[in-house]
């Protein structure tokens, strides 16, 4: 029987956001672009950029369910701080 799989950790650093799943990490660097002064989010992460982990398992893709488990722990960890995280 396969155990279940657990929760990403979500870590705030200064300037990323990095997840750690199991044995993997991610780190995801601010979307480029100019800040609009109406934009209130804290992060903002570009999902076109979040395609593959960090090495040593950097040959592995993240798939969409990987993708959509990641982000919503981004939201709870950015809700429980009270911060702002914005996906593009």
């Amino acid at each position: 029987m396969p155990r279940p799989r657990s929760e990403p950790r979500v870590i705030l650093t200064e300037g990323s956001i990095r997840i750690l799943w199991e044995e993997k990490t991610l780190t995801i660097l601010p979307a480029a672009g100019p800040m609009i002064d109406e934009d209130l989010a804290d992060f903002t992460v570009d999902l076109d950029s979040i395609l593959t982990w960090d090495p040593p398992h950097d040959g592995e893709e993240i798939d969409v369910d990987e993708l959509r488990e990641i982000t919503q722990a981004i939201e709870k960890e950015f809700d429980r701080l009270g911060l702002i995280v914005e996906f593009e």
